[in-house]
């Protein structure tokens, strides 16, 4: 292990023998002239992907897991435990280009202040980019970025998410009720209000098998295809993220009829699909999520709110104010839940 490591690669594993290898892989054919450390988090596989790693990879800081407790308390764990200066969560499923890290720190140390940064993302399978971060829509329905003449984006994937450690426990890291999906949005978003900047940096980039692990989340044959529990998930937190950073008083314009809109789409949905079942799986869910936690949700954003530093202009500057599901609807016809 590294005496010294500059930065921490977090890698949050559950059943990923088939892929972590050639994840770790890229991490030790870095590019960079700084110590490094791996930690990986094993949340309780049961595939063998403990011992895989700890035999192929003995350098590497194990952290088993004794029962299944998702990717943010798995990351939570994994920042506490690490000693690099910066950190970046890498996903299991991801591999970093040969410059990626060094991409990455040579801009941070050029900042004058602390940020959370992200690198182009591109297909594992077809090598084809999928964004360079993401903008927002009003529902925080991310939008793929392309431009590289402007690295301020709303947000940077989780799959390769870099920022200080300080800033990490600043920001108070990944809420663990969230479970998956939609707390590196949260994390951004948060960081954003703060008024530290989210930048996706347009050169070097990670392949990614994208919605590998909780199943769709991408086109598939030119139609937009995803499972219930990742669509329900997905709506969930999206909202919850809305509810604790949306400045006032756009939070209580725009909430109200982003849930108005969620029960719309749920009964169109289910009628064209002839399926009740996926408006109460997926939509009444989610609703139901935001009753129970409404009062958590209400202390959060106290917080979240009491500190901000940034004006609701520069917040809300990099959102295009088109609802991106009409250009999906346009583009790749009623999605397919299954």
């Amino acid at each position: 292990m590294p005496s010294h490591p500059v930065c921490s690669v977090l890698i949050a594993n559950y059943n990923g023998t088939a892929m972590i290898g050639a994840c770790i892989e890229s991490v030790l054919a870095q590019d960079c002239n700084f110590e490094v450390e791996i930690i990986v988090h094993d949340d309780a596989s049961t595939d063998g992907s403990a011992d895989f790693i700890r035999s192929r990879y003995p350098h590497v800081a194990l952290i088993e897991s004794p029962g299944n407790v998702g990717f943010c308390i798995s990351n939570n764990r994994m920042a506490a435990a690490a000693c690099g200066e910066y950190l970046l969560l890498l996903n299991n499923d991801a591999t970093l280009l040969p410059d990626a890290l060094r991409t990455l720190h040579e801009r941070a140390v050029s900042l004058s202040t602390p940020a959370i940064l992200g690198l182009p993302q591109y297909s594992i399978v077809s090598g084809d980019l999928i964004d360079i971060g993401s903008r927002f829509d009003p529902f925080l329905n991310p939008i793929p970025n392309f431009s590289t003449s402007d690295e301020g984006v709303g947000m940077v994937i989780g799959a390769c998410f870099w920022l200080p450690k300080d800033l990490w426990n600043e920001l108070g890291g990944f809420p663990e009720w969230f479970g998956s999906l939609a707390e590196d949005m949260y994390l951004c978003l948060l960081a954003r209000l703060r008024g530290y900047p989210v930048l996706a940096l347009p050169t070097s980039g990670f392949r990614h098998w994208v919605g590998k692990s909780l199943g769709g989340g991408k086109v598939v044959v030119g139609r937009l295809s995803t499972k219930a529990t990742r669509r329900m998930l997905s709506e969930r937190n999206k909202s919850y993220v809305m509810c604790l950073t949306y400045p006032a008083p756009f939070f209580q314009l725009l909430f109200p009829l982003h849930l108005m809109l969620l029960l719309l789409e749920g009964t169109l949905l289910a009628a064209v699909k002839r399926d009740a079942g996926l408006f109460h799986k997926v939509y009444l869910g989610c609703l139901i999520s935001l009753w129970k936690n409404r009062r958590k949700l209400a202390s959060m954003r106290h917080q979240a709110q009491g500190g901000r530093f940034c004006g609701r202009a520069e917040f809300f500057s990099v959102f295009d104010w088109i609802p991106h599901k009409i250009r999906l609807l346009f583009r790749h016809g009623i999605p397919d839940i299954t």
